[in-house]
């Protein structure tokens, strides 16, 4: 491997020195020997706190590519809460050394706002074709447009062949494949499933700030979309979304913010089941000021 003594940090991690690349122009330089060879590189996008799902995309980009890049970043301009950004937890040191459980071989890069964005900490607006207007866009205005705009400009610097997204934010999975589509950016996306905890909690970087007992009593989320699911078989989308907001109006805990029953493809809610579709549930829940959210497919 090239080494980049002037321009790469060197974090000594479990008493390896390993190389962060912290600015577009490094990162480049590297990834250019790469391109060269017209070998594939795959790109998994975080916002770092990695856990076993994050996990779970490097390791199937090691699968699938010659190369994989993963990049750490929190970024200001998809959050519409600014009490949120500053709680969200970084954790750069054992993310590190999370990755390298993995592979010595994955890139990381690890750039500053400043170096994302040049002082214009601001996001493009963008047309997802209605996509961005339901569940999520409705509670967190902007936000997609701050999606966009990192992940188009993550694009732009990593150039993936591949880049890996899990299903937990399946919103976010296909307003980036209508990114892609739109923008006529030459990436493949690939959708990876949920990994959960052992009461079946989604696993999300923002479940670091959960207590053991809200952490434990968090199951309700996954148990009641399990329920949910079984009904639909049965009763119709209004009766499913009763149950559920039924079951949260019980908990002393969690507060519902939104349960839809979607179309898969256009995210819009489903009124009257029609088989010829394919339909998933979404969900976000509040406890202690901590925002969750969850999916399950109803096929």
């Amino acid at each position: 491997m090239q080494l980049f003594t002037k321009i790469v940090s060197l974090h000594r991690i479990t008493n390896l020195f390993v190389m962060v690349f912290t600015t577009e122009a490094e990162l480049s330089n590297r990834l250019k020997t790469i391109s060269d060879t017209q070998k594939t590189i795959g790109f998994v996008p975080t916002m770092g706190a990695l856990h076993d799902g994050h996990l779970s995309l490097l390791k199937q980009s090691i699968k699938d590519n010659h190369f994989t890049v993963i990049s750490i970043f929190v970024n200001p301009t998809q959050f519409n809460n600014t009490e949120d950004l500053k709680k969200y937890p970084r954790t750069l040191e054992t993310d590190v050394e999370k990755i390298k459980s993995v592979s010595d071989s994955i890139l990381i890069f690890a750039p500053s706002v400043e170096e994302m964005y040049h002082g214009k900490t601001i996001s493009k607006k963008f047309d997802f074709d209605g996509l961005e207007n339901q569940m999520e866009g409705k509670f967190r205005p902007g936000h997609f447009d701050g999606v966009g705009t990192i992940v188009k400009r993550l694009f732009e610097i990593v150039k993936p062949t591949k880049a890996y997204f899990g299903e937990k934010d399946f919103q976010q999975l296909q307003i980036i494949r209508k990114l892609v589509e739109k923008e006529k950016l030459k990436v493949e996306i690939i959708g990876c499933p949920i990994f959960r905890e052992k009461n079946g909690l989604a696993m999300s970087s923002r479940n670091a700030r959960l207590n053991d007992v809200e952490k434990k009593e968090a199951s309700i989320i996954y148990n009641t979309l399990i329920k949910a699911k079984e009904y639909f078989g049965t009763k119709s989308a209004n009766e499913v979304s009763k149950f559920v907001k039924k079951t949260f109006s019980k908990s002393n805990m969690f507060d519902l913010e939104y349960f839809e029953i979607a179309d898969e493809k256009t995210l819009v809610s489903c009124k009257r089941k029609n088989k010829n579709k394919k339909y998933r549930a979404f969900i976000a829940v509040f406890v202690n000021n901590i925002r969750l959210i969850d999916t399950i497919s109803f096929n």
